[in-house]
């Protein structure tokens, strides 16, 4: 997976910010709590021409090498080492035991970097993991607080349906309660067939849709106006995340919101056909757990939406699941 061209903090120096354009590091470092400019930064000046190098004299041990504005050196410049391609016989393949898979020692690093420092994904010969992306400077939520948040909510909700449902799950119920009963005394006896059975009237299928109905409503109702005032239902408050779209640090508004909802809550209509309504919003929920870099379930997707973390009053940093610098999204 290649990583977006974007202003990401340098692996090589965390104290810094570079612009990744996606295929390697582009211009100068900027300090990492500066703000970094919209797109990438200006084109550097070519380098000064570098002087001649003066012949080599008889008696000399190496090629002579002359910097910019200083006197001419002999033999190889400083930290120089065999090279696939430098010298023959030299290459990968022929490199000494111990050397990396570039000819290149264990433990090197490239100027100014730290052993075992790497560039993200999508440069050659790597696969480290990009930085941790905070949208809009803000941490991603960890999957415990989402867990959590989400319980809360399911409890809250299904407060408000025993007081509005109650009396028709009770009658829902005494429907099918002479079929129940007849299959545990049957059970009970060792009998396994199923002729005869007192099956419930009609009324049964049409209570069960009515519960549904009742209970999508209400959902709808807990859920979606909190989501669009501020991005927190009551479960997200207390576990201090929120959501927020991709395109700005700003509400949810309504219609965001309730698409948002409809993709997880709507499927609670289908939970009469065989449970397949249960199966999809059982698979949306875990889909953040497969989502990489943003940790997005299929109705984040849907609303292009991200839960993030809320800052601390205080300013410390809160927690995250991983102990890495992030970069911002781009």
């Amino acid at each position: 997976m290649s990583v977006q061209p974007g202003w990401y903090v340098d692996p090589a120096d965390t104290d810094t910010r570079r612009y990744w354009d996606g295929e390697g590091w582009l211009g100068a470092p900027i300090p990492v709590d500066a703000t970094p400019p919209d797109g990438p930064p200006p084109v550097e000046p070519p380098p000064a021409p570098v002087t001649p190098a003066a012949p080599a004299t008889a008696g000399t041990s190496g090629p002579a090498t002359v910097g910019v504005g200083g006197p001419p050196q002999q033999g190889p410049p400083p930290g120089y080492g065999p090279q696939p391609g430098h010298g023959p016989g030299w290459g990968p393949a022929a490199s000494p035991p111990g050397w990396g898979p570039q000819g290149n020692p264990p433990g090197w690093a490239p100027p100014g970097g730290q052993p075992g420092w790497a560039p993200p994904p999508g440069h050659p010969g790597w696969s480290t993991r990009p930085p941790e992306p905070r949208p809009h400077g803000l941490v991603l939520a960890g999957y415990g607080r989402r867990l959590v948040a989400r319980l809360i909510d399911f409890g809250l909700v299904l407060a408000l349906n025993i007081v509005a449902n109650g009396w028709f799950v009770w009658r829902l119920a005494q429907e099918w309660a002479p079929y129940w009963r007849e299959v545990f005394r049957r059970a009970a006896r060792g009998e396994t067939s199923a002729e005869g059975l007192p099956l419930p009237s009609e009324q049964a299928d049409l209570l069960l849709l009515v519960i549904l109905l009742i209970a999508s409503a209400l959902w709808l109702a807990y859920e979606v106006p909190a989501m669009a005032a501020n991005g927190q239902t009551v479960g997200k408050r207390l576990m201090r995340i929120r959501a927020v779209p991709l395109a700005a640090d700003q509400p949810l508004g309504m219609g965001r919101s309730l698409s948002r909802w409809s993709t997880l809550g709507l499927p609670t209509l289908l939970w009469y056909c065989a449970g397949i309504g249960l199966v999809l919003q059982l698979v949306d929920a875990l889909s953040p757990l497969f989502d990489h870099p943003l940790r997005q379930a299929l109705h984040d997707k849907r609303a292009q939406t991200v839960v993030v973390e809320v800052p601390h009053p205080t300013g410390s940093a809160p927690s995250n699941d991983r102990n890495q610098h992030s970069g911002d999204t781009p």
